[in-house]
């Protein structure tokens, strides 16, 4: 474990951030990153750059270890796919997605389920309740002015989460909050992270929070203009290093490895 002084990185390309955190792995010969904090700026519409040849391997090698894409992580944050479909319309954007739940929960881990969005919008177990992102976008364009420790999601639950189990896959992701600044009409977002995967999911994460931010600053009319995430424990323990050699060359081709280790 690597007991160091923290390590940031911060970028304007996503790929770059997560190749970054990947090659520090294998510069400084550990299998773990205690603490990781990324912070990511430089959004255009929303959208930060990516390198599309670092996104086609990395899919491709988890798809080698029976891992979900890099899309299909995200969206267990934010449903892109969805939005796009009511963007006009955010209330009917939460429902929907809470109808279709139990299709979605068809195609996830069948014991615990990794959706992050149902937590944000369902945090009560029950159907259209408990939605953090309505209060936090309503009352925000009701008041302005109100107090930023208002604007704060949670994820972990101790009520279900506090389980003595083993291992356990959901949630990682613990609290989210959301931070205005009225004056330059702009929008942060800061994620906490227990304890993350860096190779299965790492790179997900990071684009469902982008896409989250970019949500929630368009509903709050505001422009997205950082994410911040802050990781206890980035690890890479379920694939050998030796297993991503081709991964490894090919980002490291494209990315200079230059963290503070």
């Amino acid at each position: 474990m690597n007991s160091k002084a923290p390590v940031l990185i911060e970028e304007t390309n996503l790929s770059h951030a997560w190749g970054r955190i990947f090659l520090h792995l294998f510069d400084n010969r550990c299998t773990e990153i205690s603490p990781l904090v990324i912070t990511l700026t430089g959004f255009n519409n929303g959208l930060l750059d990516e390198d599309k040849a670092i996104i086609k391997t990395l899919d491709e090698c988890l798809a080698a270890h029976n891992q979900k894409t890099v899309s299909k992580v995200s969206e267990t944050i934010f449903p892109s796919y969805m939005w796009k479909l009511f963007k006009d319309n955010r209330q009917e954007f939460f429902s929907n997605y809470i109808d279709d739940l139990p299709n979605i929960k068809s195609v996830e881990n069948k014991y615990r389920p990794c959706l992050y969005f149902e937590r944000l919008i369902a945090f009560n177990c029950e159907a259209h309740n408990g939605n953090q992102l309505e209060h936090i976008i309503s009352e925000y364009k009701s008041r302005p002015e109100a107090r930023r420790s208002m604007f704060q999601a949670s994820i972990f639950d101790p009520a279900r989460d506090h389980v003595r189990n083993a291992q356990l896959g959901f949630p990682c992701l613990g609290h989210i909050s959301f931070v205005p600044n009225n004056k330059d009409k702009t929008l942060v977002l800061n994620a906490f992270y227990a304890t993350q995967q860096i190779l299965e999911k790492a790179y997900g994460n990071y684009l469902g929070l982008c896409n989250l931010g970019h949500f929630m600053a368009g509903e709050m009319g505001l422009q997205f203009e950082r994410m911040n995430c802050f990781v206890g424990v980035a690890k890479l323990d379920k694939v050998a290093k030796r297993d991503l050699k081709s991964l490894e060359a090919k980002v490291r081709q494209i990315v200079p490895s230059k963290t503070n280790s």
